[in-house]
């Protein structure tokens, strides 16, 4: 995974090669955890802006914090669920080759 913050990113985001495929917004409550059931991997990136709230990335059995702000780049075949510790909005949007 890679991590950065939407301050960070200055003129945009941009993963060179790819564009996006499909994406949207969620919501989670306290306490849930996205793809709860079994493994959750995608065979190419996946961007996780997150627009506000507090949790938890799962990323192939390691843990980190994220929060409002910042951008989470999933690496394609990395296991990874979020974990909402307080009301967390997303934006996701999945990524394909260019």
């Amino acid at each position: 995974m890679r991590r950065s913050t939407l301050a960070a990113m200055g003129a945009g985001l941009s993963l060179p090669g790819y564009r996006v495929e499909s994406g949207g917004v969620s919501t989670m409550p306290p306490g849930r955890i996205s793809h709860a059931k079994g493994p959750h991997t995608h065979p190419d990136p996946e961007i996780f802006l997150i627009l506000s709230g507090t949790g938890k990335i799962h990323i192939d059995g390691e843990i980190s914090d994220f929060a409002g702000g910042d951008v989470l780049i999933v690496e394609a075949g990395e296991d990874h669920h979020l974990e909402a510790l307080s009301d967390v909005v997303t934006a996701w949007l999945h990524v394909e080759p260019a």
